[in-house]
Order: structure tokens, then C-alpha cells, then sequence
């Protein structure tokens, strides 16, 4: 079974590498590693060509924002499986992608996700937020759920059946597409309950006042589009973020 990761970047220069090496260094051999750069300016694709003998696929070029360099990922995707880890983010240990492709071959499932935490983006082991997704339900999605992005690997298949990311939306794509994947045309997932990415406290969607707004209002116009109760599903949405930065004792000394 062959995983395509794809990593979007633009000015990423302080964190690409160690992106970069969470991916290479996977104990998981069959891996094809896509990188889509928005034609960086701060030395970004000065790093990925370090690594580009290692590298599968390599553009650099202006986009229309994460979700179109997104979809050119994906367009030039090979693999059975695909996933994606941002700039910023890394994977959790060597054996994740080995962890992904058991959970499909064992279950045949059409995508599979697991557990996230968010950390200091000076001090990868201070935990800041611990997204504990939990086995997948249609109500639960319908309250506001949804599995962590970053750890959600899909076949390719899927895309190509069901389409990719809806770049009319600027900040909530990932979201659509996850609502649309499994509440609307209801492919079937499989939860492994495991760390399997690391986020950087600071991504696209918390920068700014602006931003959350932006968010908030993009998540309901999704609720709206794909026939959820966006004010049921908008508060459970929030109020889970509030409980990810409380993680009982147990859950910490999983990164540690």
C-alpha cells in the first residue's frame, strides 16, 4: 500500500525541516512525499532542496490559498492512501504511517484518524491542548464533532468519487470536506486512538480576532450546506476546544 503525504507551504522556512524529517524518517517504506510550495521568499524551497532527492514531487509556485495548493497535492497523487501534514505540524513518532496502513489492510476501511495534541511551538513536550477524537458516530458529528484534519488519511479513491477541497471556503474547507465525506456520503472510518501529529500552537484559523470570526461563521455555512444544526453544532464545536485544554493525567504522560 503505497501513502502519499502531501505538506503545503508558504514562508516556512522556521519549521519546513523538521516537517521534512518527521516524514522521511518514517519506519514506513512504500511513502510518496508531495511538497506544494506557494512560492515562498524566506529561504523555504532553499531547505526543501536539501531534501529533494528524497522528495516525489516538489512545485513551487503562487496558488488561490491552502486549500487550492491542497487540491494540486492531491491531483498529483499516486498512492492508495492519501494524507496530509502542514508545514508547521509533525508526525508523532516513526511509526505512524507503519500504524495507518495496518489500520487499513487489517479493517479495509476507506479513511482512518487518531488523536492530535497541540504543543509550545518553542517546547515540542510542553502540551498545550490534547485532541482526543474518540470513535467516530453519526450524532456525534451532528453535535459539532469532527476527527482532527491533520490525522485523517482517506484512500484515494474517495477523492476521486466525492471530489476534494471547496476553496470557496477560506479557513472551514477541511471541515466541509470531512462533514461531506462522512455525514453526507457516509464512507465508512476507522478510529486509531493514538498521538499521531504533533500541531504547533499558532495555525491559520486562531491568528487573529478576524480569523476566528471568519472561522465561526465559515463552520456554519457548512453545518447549513451539508444538513447539520449549525447552532447545536457550532457551540459543541467550541465547547470541545475548551475541554482539549484540561487532558486528565493519563493523557499527558503519553508525550512526555
Amino acid at each position: 500500500m503505497k501513502i502519499s503525504v502531501i505538506t503545503v507551504t508558504y514562508n516556512s522556512a522556521s519549521t519546513i525541516e523538521e516537517t521534512i524529517e518527521s516524514v522521511l524518517s518514517q519506519n514506513y517504506s512504500d511513502i510518496e512525499y508531495i511538497i506544494v510550495d506557494g512560492n515562498s521568499t524566506d529561504g523555504t524551497t532553499d531547505i526543501i532542496k536539501r531534501y529533494e532527492s528524497r522528495i516525489s514531487r516538489f512545485i513551487s509556485e503562487p496558488d488561490n490559498g491552502l486549500y487550492d495548493a491542497l487540491n494540486k497535492g492531491i491531483s498529483m497523487a499516486t498512492g492508495d492512501v492519501i494524507g496530509i501534514i502542514h508545514s508547521d505540524d509533525v508526525l508523532a513518532s516513526p511509526d505512524v504511517l507503519q500504524t495507518i496502513a495496518e489500520a487499513f489492510e487489517t479493517y479495509n476501511t476507506d479513511s482512518v484518524y487518531g488523536d492530535l495534541v497541540y504543543v509550545d511551538k518553542n517546547d515540542p513536550m510542553k502540551l498545550i491542548r490534547y485532541w482526543q477524537a474518540g470513535k467516530y458516530n453519526m450524532k456525534k458529528m451532528a453535535k459539532g464533532w469532527m476527527p482532527p484534519h491533520p490525522t485523517f488519511y482517506i484512500r484515494r479513491e474517495i477523492y476521486n468519487r466525492y471530489g476534494s477541497f471547496d476553496t470557496r471556503y477560506r479557513i472551514s474547507a477541511d471541515y466541509d470536506f470531512m462533514v461531506r465525506m462522512l455525514h453526507v456520503n457516509k464512507i465508512s472510518t476507522l478510529y486509531i486512538p493514538l498521538i499521531l501529529v504533533k500541531m504547533k500552537i499558532g495555525g491559520e484559523s486562531n491568528r487573529s480576532l478576524g480569523n476566528i470570526i471568519r472561522k465561526t461563521r465559515e463552520d456554519i455555512r457548512a453545518m447549513k450546506t451539508n444538513g447539520l444544526n449549525s447552532i447545536t453544532g457550532i457551540m459543541n464545536k467550541n465547547l470541545s476546544k475548551i475541554r482539549q485544554l484540561f487532558p486528565n493525567s493519563k493523557l499527558k504522560r503519553q508525550i512526555i
